[in-house]
């Protein structure tokens, strides 16, 4: 009972030298956490996070039970594994730093007015128009919304068409005699502003192997920005989004103009809330 008592109050007397610095420390140390967690749960890069544990397990029990030999192995090796990691998995550092500093917090205040939800679903009903027209006739086609992370490198290697949406210039562009067509088109603000445009491929092993070179463009570019990309099969005429490095298939045009417009004017919290408030005009400039 005594060593009940004493236990209660070494609690008591550790709360109470508890100050706000320190429940601050311990609610960004638990952010940090969820998020790499999140990180990690997502990507092929958990499969590694198990692999480390292990190997920080093992070197434990070797310092522990004085293994000197496995523990001098493990312990060189420990000295250059941090800088491999950081080389081997440079795409998914990179993805998850691009994606912090697009920061949310600037979308929280986004709100359409009735005028520009009109405009947005206007735009919609072209893309969806489009998109319609493509997939009965089989006509591959990738289209790239672009958000807080420019794609100004991506732009560089297509052409700049600043124009307007408008379905009928969509299916021109992707025409499979015209010149622009093989490339994706980047979409800026309420623009079509560049077409012909190459973009990264996926790397990651687990996509399902019937998926050509243009879903794995379109999943490549999600993986590295927070971009939502529209994708139409040649092969099948099969519609689809990827979006996060994650790919939802078969839209037909009306669960496409529901997801567009939730996305687009949804509530300010979706990632692509405020989209077409940004300006397309004849002055942006690719960075």
């Amino acid at each position: 009972m005594q060593s009940i008592k004493e236990f209660g109050s070494y609690i008591i007397n550790q709360l109470s030298s508890v100050e706000i610095i320190d429940i601050i420390d311990i609610i960004l140390v638990s952010v940090i956490l969820y998020y790499t967690f999140k990180f990690l749960s997502d990507r092929r890069a958990g499969k590694l996070a198990v692999g480390v544990g292990l190997f920080l397990a093992v070197l434990f029990i070797s310092e522990f039970l004085k293994m000197r030999a496995l523990n001098f192995l493990l312990t060189s090796l420990s000295q250059v594994g941090l800088i491999a990691l950081i080389i081997v998995f440079q795409p998914e550092f990179r993805s998850a730093l691009e994606k912090m500093g697009t920061g949310s917090l600037k979308n929280l205040n986004r709100r359409f007015s009735n005028s520009s939800a009109s405009t947005v679903e206007v735009s919609v009903n072209e893309i969806c128009s489009a998109v319609e027209r493509l997939s009965q006739t089989k006509t591959g086609a990738l289209m790239v919304f672009e958000r807080d992370t420019k794609l100004g490198d991506v732009i560089k290697t297509g052409t700049v068409i600043d124009a307007d949406i408008s379905a009928m210039l969509i299916n021109n562009i992707f025409y499979n005699k015209a010149p622009l067509h093989d490339g994706a088109v980047i979409v800026r603000g309420n623009k079509l502003y560049s077409a012909g445009c190459f973009l990264p491929l996926s790397s990651n092993a687990d996509i399902i192997k019937d998926l050509g070179t243009r879903h794995r463009a379109a999943i490549g570019i999600s993986e590295n920005s927070d971009a939502l990309v529209l994708v139409v099969s040649e092969e099948t005429g099969t519609v689809s989004i990827a979006k996060d490095g994650k790919l939802e298939r078969g839209f037909n045009s009306r669960t496409l103009h529901k997801y567009l417009m939730n996305a687009f004017v949804g509530d300010a919290s979706s990632g692509l809330s405020g989209f077409f408030n940004k300006k397309g005009d004849g002055n942006t400039k690719s960075k």
